[in-house]
């Protein structure tokens, strides 16, 4: 397993160097966009609005379009220039309770792994965030780009927890927000002890994706009733048909010259022939004399 970020977890003068790696892998479907006549692959390429053409990973920039369309282009040289403090380092701001902060602010998951000499100061932030039941609030920069995120502790290793900022949070605004809604007591209690029935303890492996088991069962199917396509390019089927034509055309050329050995063969043997009925006539007019 590779890692996505190398760098140091910072705590006032303590400096923990670590690895970072995805915590979590989602599991796709494993379909893709294909041409529904033919089975060829439809790719998603990369092309330029203005002129019309492909552009290269290496053209690629990032830009800020402006209101009235003009863009202003950002190089790599340009965001070098940059002030990112947490570049390299996971920056300790404070700690704080987890029930404290709303799921719906965190993002994604990463293992930190300890380096080998950061090892005893890695265990020792981890035992005293388990003993003191908080998580330790940082900033982080990954890919290019400044990130609130967590620290906690999930079977004895640090998860780093990356997080939305407060402005990216959209304020629901829903016209029922608005309404009011009559409840009574007896219907709040039928709810209530409802959700106390169906209670229990949360087991995740319990729960699975039916519907992607589904979908590989049918896949399957369609394997063993032989229901495959094999994608052929236009391009391919003519440089075939050229191939079968060079191939015929060669085949023709071989013969040819044995037709003409052949042919050859006939004549000569024809020659000899009529030169062999010519000496017998020739003998036999010796052997006969002349009438007076």
């Amino acid at each position: 397993m590779r890692s996505v970020w190398n760098g140091t977890i910072r705590l006032g003068l303590a400096s923990i160097p670590v690895k970072a790696f995805s915590a979590t892998e989602e599991q796709g479907t494993g379909l893709h966009h294909v041409h529904a006549t033919d089975g060829g692959r439809v790719r998603h390429r990369r092309v330029c609005e203005v002129d019309g053409a492909e552009v290269e990973l290496g053209e690629l920039a990032r830009g800020y379009v402006l209101p009235g369309g003009e863009t202003v282009v950002l190089t790599e040289e340009d965001f070098a220039k940059l002030p990112l403090p947490t570049s390299r380092a996971i920056e300790v701001q404070a700690f704080a309770q987890v029930e404290e902060i709303d799921p719906i602010y965190f993002a994604r998951s990463y293992h930190l792994e300890p380096e080998p000499v950061g090892v005893k100061s890695y265990v020792l932030l981890s035992e005293a965030l388990k003993r003191s039941g908080r998580v330790a609030v940082v900033k982080i920069a990954l890919r290019q780009r400044e990130s609130l995120a967590v620290l906690r502790v999930r079977d004895q290793v640090i998860v780093l927890e990356t997080m939305l900022w407060a402005d990216e949070i959209r304020s629901p605004d829903f016209p029922f927000l608005h309404q009011e809604v009559g409840i009574s007591e007896r219907e709040l209690h039928e709810a209530t002890d409802l959700v106390e029935t169906l209670t229990e303890k949360f087991t995740p492996a319990k729960y699975t994706d039916s519907y992607r088991a589904a979908l590989q069962a049918l896949v399957q199917a369609k394997i063993d009733g032989n229901e495959l396509v094999q994608p052929v390019a236009s391009s391919q089927l003519e440089a075939a048909s050229d191939l079968l034509s060079a191939l015929r055309n060669t085949v023709a050329d071989k013969r040819m010259p044995r037709q003409r050995v052949e042919e050859a063969r006939a004549a000569e043997a024809a020659a000899a022939e009529a030169k062999t009925k010519a000496k017998a006539a020739a003998r036999k007019r010796k052997r006969t004399p002349a009438k007076s």
